[in-house]
């Protein structure tokens, strides 16, 4: 049967998936950061947009280096544990969890407004599922609905600006002067900028998720997404915070801040520019479940791949969709919705603190590239010195919104703590089976047929568990590196069988190298090594062969960080895991 072979997304495609969600933000951040920074918010804001220039090339080398979907989980993965890796990926879950419910329920508190008799919840439940519909028909599909929606609101801000400023040109800046002299209620400037600057982070969030979807895009695409969501956040948002607060007193911020750019039309163009503002501010919120459930689908996958998740979210239907990973995705977000009863600002905390959290660990997982993987060829570096500030700046949010709102921090644990949990089990789910095994046999012996049956089928599970075979391709490496590789795959995956396969392009035995390995298999009595000798030259095509004829996923086999001289970039290997 001839393999279905999708078309990648190509720049505007993945920009418009992607950017909807970080420039819905246009809708409420200027609001939010006016609350707390006063007039000098688009200073604040501008500060946000340097922060997110400093990330394009911390993204933009990872991805680079290793671009493959999974964002903050595939550079952890790729560079430090599982462990880590998982918590990440966690985050990045519940993150996009609080995207989709929050932007879906204010789409509908949005046409709320303009159909006054509409059920906000139901509502929000109805988008959710057609969200999960078109995600579940396909990427392409979703794209050309993205790329509507992303056009229209693009176009709507510039409309908003221009009319804005010809309200400006017309009126003068009597206001603005009124608005600049007006006295800092969140105390010294610096205190302003602070909050104003921790608030207004909330406005990039999406910028995380092209790197979700990377292997979807066409090649070169990735980098060019993170240049577009920079230029429209770093444009649109200062401008607008400038715009308002030179047309609208900062009183009546607060009083419209759920709707303050409506309001910004209605006054510099009356009840026709609100309007389509609203119309636009609801396609966009919609936009940006569509961003939660393709970056969410990306994620899952490779995390499922992995060996995180079970197997049963590998399904894909005809059109290459993975169903059961969305539909598990709408009922989260579905009990989630009706857990808070609707009100969302509990669910605000999760959004809050998940992604700055993933924005941080993302930048610590650079850091850790450039020191264990510092041969890795990759299209551009970004300097040490502006990682470690980039990290800062995004630590200084986190602390600061922890300030604004310990409450929502809070939350945000209660959300967390439960999801590590099954992450827990999942990674250590043979040691808990065995647990498990011993309880029954000292708890359970009056019951002693009961036993050997559940006994019976755990074995067996644990037995399927372990059964799974990994690869490493060794370059001939030392008995301390091999012994390193040990060490990982024994502290990292649930195994008991590992081949060494060394790739040698002459018909010479390497006897240096089995000694190496009699000695490891005596010290590693939990794995069973095999060493393998074949003749031939490293690339796609063995790996392809070798995967095939061994029904071992190309994930399950891992190498050390390749050098300049290879001749393969680390995607065009299928997957396979950096470990060295």
């Amino acid at each position: 049967m001839k393999e279905i072979v999708h078309k990648k997304l190509n720049q505007l495609q993945a920009t418009a998936i992607c950017g909807n969600d970080i420039s819905s933000s246009c809708l409420y951040v200027s609001a939010l950061t006016i609350l707390y920074a006063g007039q000098y918010a688009w200073i604040s804001l501008l500060i946000v947009a340097i922060v997110l220039f400093l990330f394009r090339k911390i993204y933009g080398e990872v991805v680079g280096a290793i671009p493959l979907n999974g964002g903050a989980y595939n550079v952890l993965l790729n560079t430090s544990t599982k462990r880590l890796a998982s918590l990440a990926a966690t985050l990045t879950v519940l993150s996009y969890m609080a995207t989709a419910v929050i932007s879906a329920s204010e789409g509908m508190h949005y046409l709320h407004g303009i159909f006054e008799g509409l059920n906000v919840t139901i509502a929000t439940v109805v988008v959710l599922i057609l969200f999960t519909g078109l995600a579940i028909l396909g990427i392409g599909e979703s794209a050309f609905v993205a790329v509507v929606i992303f056009l229209t609101h693009i176009g709507t801000l510039t409309l908003l600006v221009l009319t804005s400023i010809w309200f400006i040109l017309n009126h003068g800046l009597d206001i603005f002067h009124f608005n600049w002299q007006t006295p800092i209620t969140s105390g010294s400037i610096r205190t302003a900028l602070f909050l104003g600057f921790s608030a207004a982070m909330l406005g990039i969030s999406g910028f995380e998720s092209s790197a979700n979807f990377v292997e979807e895009q066409e090649h070169g695409v990735f980098p060019k997404t993170l240049r577009n969501m920079w230029g429209i956040v770093s444009f649109f948002n200062p401008v607008i915070a400038i715009l308002l607060i030179s047309v609208i007193p900062l009183t009546e911020v607060g009083e419209n801040k759920e709707s303050l750019l409506a309001h910004l039309g209605q006054t510099t163009g009356g009840a026709w520019l609100a309007w389509l503002i609203s119309i636009d501010a609801v396609m966009v919120l919609c936009g940006a479940v569509l961003t939660s459930f393709v970056g969410v689908s990306g994620l899952l996958n490779r995390m499922t791949l992995d060996r995180i998740l079970p197997n049963y979210f590998l399904k894909t239907n005809k059109r290459g969709a993975h169903y059961r990973i969305v539909i598990s995705f709408l009922i989260l977000c579905i009990s989630v919705l009706f857990a808070t009863s609707g009100h969302l600002e509990s669910l605000a905390g999760v959004y809050t603190f998940s992604f700055l959290a993933v924005m941080a660990l993302f930048g610590i997982g650079n850091l850790l590239l450039k020191y264990k993987r510092s041969k890795l060829p990759r299209p551009e570096r970004a300097r040490g010195i502006a990682v470690v500030a980039a990290v800062s700046f995004v630590i200084a949010a986190f602390i600061g919104n922890m300030e604004l709102n310990i409450n929502s921090f809070y939350t945000f644990l209660q959300y967390m703590i439960p999801a590590l949990v099954f992450i827990g089990i999942m990674l250590n789910r043979v040691m808990l089976i065995r647990l498990l095994i011993e309880a029954l046999e000292y708890f359970y012996q009056p019951l002693r047929r009961m036993v050997i049956v559940s006994n019976r089928y755990l074995q067996n599970l644990s037995t399927q568990i372990n059964s799974q075979e990994f690869v490493f391709f060794t370059k001939g490496d030392d008995i301390t590196i091999l012994n390193k590789v040990l060490q990982y795959v024994e502290d990292n995956e649930t195994t008991k069988k590992l081949k060494i396969v060394h790739v040698k392009n002459d018909s010479t035995s390497n006897e240096a190298l089995k000694k190496d390995l009699e000695v490891l298999d005596r010290a590693y009595d939990g794995l069973d090594i095999e060493y393998l000798e074949i003749q031939g030259v490293f690339g796609p095509e063995i790996i392809d062969e070798l995967s095939e004829k061994w029904k071992i996923p190309k994930n399950f086999m891992f190498i050390g960080s390749p050098g300049n001289r290879f001749s393969y970039r680390v995607a065009d290997l299928g997957g396979v895991r950096l470990i060295m």
